[in-house]
């Protein structure tokens, strides 16, 4: 993905940020900022710096010198427990990256919007250049099908009334032939996207089971390794085709 001009260093401040929460969830009794700095690997000036501003914003609360989680905290829906399930899914997604020799994606359909909460990548298995917002795009690649294909015909209709079709590719599907290969498709199969998102890329994905909402597990190889997508998927559809509640996958 193409980096905005400036876009590195805020990225950064926010990871940095997000270090010293995850950092304050492991002490059941608040730490102090060097306790914090040497969790989070960080610098003691920039710990400060960000510690201050973290407790001005209310996610922290100094205490008798120790910080701790502050109110505003639960807007994050950050609490432990969620961090923890959070890290178990990124392991397990690192697992699957590992076992598969592909990168592999986890996302979701809720509200309306996509989102890609997850990311399992190398450099040596670099994941898809997002030239396209995934967002926008969920009629091209096979994360969007899975999940748009878990949607019922009004909830399709909404989105890409919302979010219209564009040829993204020769291969890109049209309306018309989108709708035609959802009621074509046999619940619970893997997606299969062939170069219809972005030339030289093909993809697969397998809907997971997410309670209320839907979610899908995908990844993606070189075109020229086309051979393999079939049988890759068919391995992950095995590993998590069961959703969030089978045994690889339990949170």
């Amino acid at each position: 993905m193409v980096a905005v001009k400036g876009e590195p260093t805020l990225i950064g401040s926010v990871q940095r940020a997000l270090r010293l929460l995850e950092a304050v969830g492991g002490y059941s009794t608040g730490a102090t900022a060097k306790q914090l700095a040497r969790s989070a690997d960080l610098p003691l000036p920039t710990t400060y710096h960000l510690l201050r501003t973290l407790a001005h914003e209310g996610y922290l609360r100094r205490v008798e010198g120790v910080y701790i989680h502050g109110p505003a905290i639960g807007n994050l829906g950050r609490s432990r427990e969620q961090q923890e399930q959070r890290h178990a899914i990124r392991r397990r997604l690192a697992a699957l990256r590992d076992e598969l020799g592909a990168p592999v994606y986890f996302a979701t359909f809720q509200d309306g919007e996509l989102a890609v909460l997850d990311v399992a990548e190398t450099s040596a298995l670099p994941a898809v250049h997002e030239w396209a917002d995934f967002r926008r795009t969920a009629h091209a690649h096979a994360l969007g099908q899975c999940l748009l294909g878990q949607l019922d015909q009004e909830g399709r209709k909404d989105y890409l009334s919302r979010y219209r079709p564009e040829s993204l590719t020769r291969r890109t599907l049209s309306a018309p032939a989108l709708f035609r290969r959802f009621e074509q498709h046999q619940p619970g199969r893997p997606v299969l996207e062939l170069q219809e998102y972005l030339a030289g890329t093909v993809c697969a994905a397998v809907p997971v089971a997410l309670g209320g909402s839907v979610g899908t597990v995908g990844l993606s190889i070189p075109a020229v390794q086309a051979e393999r997508l079939p049988g890759l998927a068919e391995q992950l559809n095995r590993r998590v085709g069961t959703g969030l509640s089978s045994p690889f996958f339990t949170i």
